[in-house]
């Protein structure tokens, strides 16, 4: 069913908060900004500012209010409404509201005794210990980095800027929160038949099993629908990535006709204007698609000199990764999916990062000795159909080989059997997990 004018109104709305723009009465120069404060109350006592809203920089804020209520947290985000990305794949073929996935910044700020600050991380002064922002300078004595992910399309269209600027627009990821979700549902509900396209990208990408459940969540849409229509998976991977018995078996036994899985399958020529696709082995034509480029920390590293390349990706924070603090600073934090550690960037391990993050924050405010590295928790469910839903799920934490100086996965458990009661089952812990995580954040 194709939502109402008024949900596609409501949802621009909300969307088109995501992205901040400066009129030309906000433009400052580098020597007026020095001066120009955020309106916020004069720092009184140690003040830590995050950076970024996302499920780490809440998680963050909450923890180091809740370890030590004397400390002034104050989160900088540039969205006015959170908008989850866990969940999101569900609201795409209607299975979900938009209403469920929006959140209030506010409302967790009061419930949780914290500031939350509305504007953009511009740049930041190490040497005064000063955030610049959108909306004025913030003073800060120590800060945490948690701003996400940026894409980075520079493996697909090889420099070509024009070709880049095109696929944001008419080809959209949807990996990130924000008006793209929208292009790709409108895409999705309004396909009249042919070969859809879905990419998966190398490295360590945002949330391993999101293509490939989307990819069935597709299916399943275009099934019910009896289109005549097909989801063509392009993976850069020589097989799926995470849970890929319980996608494998989707795609043979419910989708047979309606998904073509094709793994070792980079994309090497894009001509958007036949929608022709080459990959070293295939060539494809395609009457829409979604291309899922590789990612990199978000830019903001990269323009305050935290970042560096990487094993995972380009760009990254630039981090001892049992502390978290970056590399040749006194008082710099980065967490979530900035990290380097080759962690799942999903929702579930940024928020339980937090915790840690924040014991960390706090170690080094008050001159503790080291504390015990504390791993992370990946527990990730992945719908494979809507009607009915059911759904497989990994629960997993790390461990840290001190010789290797690598993070991998402890004793992962797995639910990969979608039919029966099992699925069923899996489907509405899906949504007990994500009803207890926005109420961990929010409230």
């Amino acid at each position: 069913m194709i939502y109402s004018r008024r949900d596609a109104l409501k949802t621009i709305g909300l969307l088109a908060a995501t992205t901040t723009t400066l009129g030309a009465s906000q433009l400052k120069t580098k020597k007026d900004s020095i001066t120009n404060k955020a309106a916020l109350p004069k720092k009184t006592s140690t003040r830590v500012v995050i950076v970024g809203g996302g499920w780490s920089g809440l998680s963050v804020a909450k923890n180091i209010k809740m370890l030590s209520k004397e400390i002034d947290v104050v989160l900088v985000e540039q969205k006015e409404q959170f908008v989850s990305c866990p969940m999101s794949n569900l609201w795409l073929v209607d299975k979900v509201s938009l209403e469920y996935l929006t959140h209030d910044y506010l409302e967790a700020a009061r419930n949780n005794n914290y500031r939350f600050f509305h504007a953009t991380a511009t740049d930041m002064d190490k040497k005064n210990r000063t955030l610049h922002t959108s909306r004025g300078d913030i003073d800060y004595d120590y800060i945490v980095f948690a701003p996400g992910i940026d894409y980075d399309y520079s493996h697909i269209t090889n420099g070509d800027l024009s070709l880049e600027g095109r696929l944001r627009q008419e080809y959209p990821a949807a990996f990130k929160a924000g008006s793209e979700y929208l292009t790709l549902k409108n895409k999705i509900q309004n396909f009249k038949g042919g070969n859809f396209i879905m990419s998966v990208p190398k490295g360590n990408y945002r949330c391993l099993p999101a293509p490939y459940e989307r990819a069935c969540l597709v299916a399943d849409y275009f099934k019910s629908k009896k289109l005549k229509a097909k989801v063509i998976l392009l993976d850069e991977n020589n097989d799926i990535t995470i849970k890929e018995h319980g996608f494998h078996s989707a795609f043979e036994k419910l989708y047979a006709g309606y998904i073509d899985y094709h793994p070792n399958s980079k994309i090497e020529y894009i001509d958007l204007d036949d929608k022709f696709i080459e990959t070293e082995f295939e060539e494809f034509y395609f009457d829409d698609a979604s291309f899922y480029p590789p990612i990199r920390g978000a830019s903001i590293l990269e323009k305050v000199g935290i970042a560096k390349d990487t094993v995972f990706n380009k760009l990254e924070g630039n981090i001892d990764g049992l502390t978290y603090e970056a590399i040749g600073e006194e008082n710099i934090f980065i967490c979530g999916d900035a990290r380097p550690m080759g962690f799942s960037k999903s929702g579930n391990t940024a928020s339980t990062e937090g915790l840690y993050v924040a014991k960390s924050v706090l170690n080094k405010i008050n001159k503790g000795v080291s504390i015990p590295w504390e791993s992370p928790t990946t527990l990730c469910f992945s719908a494979v159909s809507a009607n009915p839903e059911r759904a497989i799920f990994v629960n997993s934490q790390y461990a840290y080989d001190k010789k290797k100086k690598t993070f991998g996965f402890a004793t992962p458990k797995t639910s990969e059997v979608w039919s029966g009661d099992e699925g069923l089952t899996n489907a509405k812990a899906q949504y007990d997990w994500a009803d207890a995580l926005f109420r961990y954040m929010f409230k």
